[in-house]
């Protein structure tokens, strides 16, 4: 025998905790979770490409390499009751008779100070400055465009506006400069039309940072017969 059903309770509009409300809590974290806004954080840091800097390693190693073998080799001769080596004891006598403060033990410190200010360059720089980074609306997404790529797509762009006869296209990772040749229209109305053009192909090539344009529009030089 069975007892009465209990009526159903109706939910409590005012309660957040509960599932079907649209407007409560849980629904503005759900939104917040799938929105456009989730997609932008997914996106990586567009930043320069590092150059693997193959050949400048290998001889650095090489340079090492070869002058740890022969320190090695010259330390193992002395131990087993050889002589060392006439350019290393020839460099020990120089060194215990020179004084540290003559000009030519200053030079060579200064230039050994300066390759390794220019080693240590080398290793903080990123390198591959012909390769401009893309914008990454995907986090396991990498692109680059070459310079030489961005200002061939600019100047073909350039080359449709009317009144233009030749440009010359200047590629930089932070500005661009544009000199063009018009040979009819007024040089201010090509200068706009280029603005206009050169602008929203910069747009369209989705470069990380967008360089700054510069656009010079004169006339051909007058060829002299």
């Amino acid at each position: 025998m069975t007892g009465p059903v209990p009526p159903a309770l109706d939910p409590d509009p005012s309660d957040p905790s509960d599932p079907s409300d649209a407007s409560g809590p849980h629904a503005a974290r759900e939104e917040g979770a799938e929105g456009p806004g989730s997609r932008s954080g997914a996106a990586g840091k567009a930043g320069r490409f590092w150059s693997v800097r193959r050949i400048p390693a290998a001889l650095l190693s090489l340079i090492v390499l070869g002058g740890a073998g022969l320190l090695l080799y010259d330390i193992v001769a002395v131990r087993a009751d050889r002589p060392a080596m006439e350019w290393r004891r020839a460099t020990a006598d120089r060194l215990a008779r020179w004084r540290l403060d003559e000009p030519w033990a200053l030079a060579a410190a200064a230039v050994l100070a300066l390759i390794g200010l220019c080693l240590i360059l080398i290793a903080l720089t990123p390198g591959l400055r012909k390769l401009l980074p893309m914008r990454r609306d995907d986090a396991s997404v990498r692109a680059g465009l070459s310079r030489d790529a961005a200002a061939q797509v600019l100047r073909d762009r350039a080359m449709e506006v009317a009144g233009v006869q030749s440009v010359r296209v200047r590629m930089g990772r932070s500005k661009v400069l544009v000199r063009a040749r018009s040979h009819f229209r007024e040089l201010d109305d090509v200068r706009e039309d280029l603005d206009a053009a050169l602008g929203g192909g910069i747009t369209e090539l989705g470069l990380a940072r967008s360089p700054k344009l510069t656009v010079r529009v004169a006339r051909p030089s007058a060829k002299k017969g």
